[in-house]
């Protein structure tokens, strides 16, 4: 499956190694991570300006989600009047990424919605969805 984090579980990730740390473990184990450009500059200044993550520490954390995943770069923002521009960014990351899915805490993203074309789920959706027993 190919999943897209957004910033935030992004963040959550590396910033507190809880529950979104350990989706962006199966993620990598199980799926093909994708990120867009605008998730990895808005993971590089929220981790460095918010959470106050020492600058080489943040260099490493980019560094490694550029190498694990498959980084897209939209040419245009998703045509979603009612989002906030960095939002038409990360969907429109995701939909040219092909993305089974977008991970998000964002609700304004969630309330988005299938009505955008993309199934996009909470962290906890996700889990719960790939750790669903599946019939043979």
């Amino acid at each position: 499956m190919r999943i897209f984090l957004d910033t935030n579980v992004l963040v959550a990730a590396f910033a507190t190694r809880g529950f979104c740390f350990d989706i962006l473990q199966l993620v990598l184990a199980e799926h093909r991570l994708l990120a867009g450009e605008t998730v990895l500059e808005e993971l590089e200044r929220i981790l460095a300006d918010k959470v106050q993550v020492p600058a080489v520490r943040v260099g490493e954390v980019v560094a490694f989600v550029r190498e694990q995943a498959e980084v897209v770069a939209p040419t245009e923002a998703a045509p979603w009047p009612d989002a906030d521009a960095d939002d038409r960014w990360v969907a429109a990351a995701a939909l040219v990424g092909s993305a089974d899915v977008l991970v998000t805490g964002d609700r304004d993203l969630l309330d988005v919605g299938s009505a955008a074309g993309l199934r996009i789920v909470t962290p906890r959706a996700l889990w719960e969805m790939l750790r669903a027993p599946r019939a043979d």
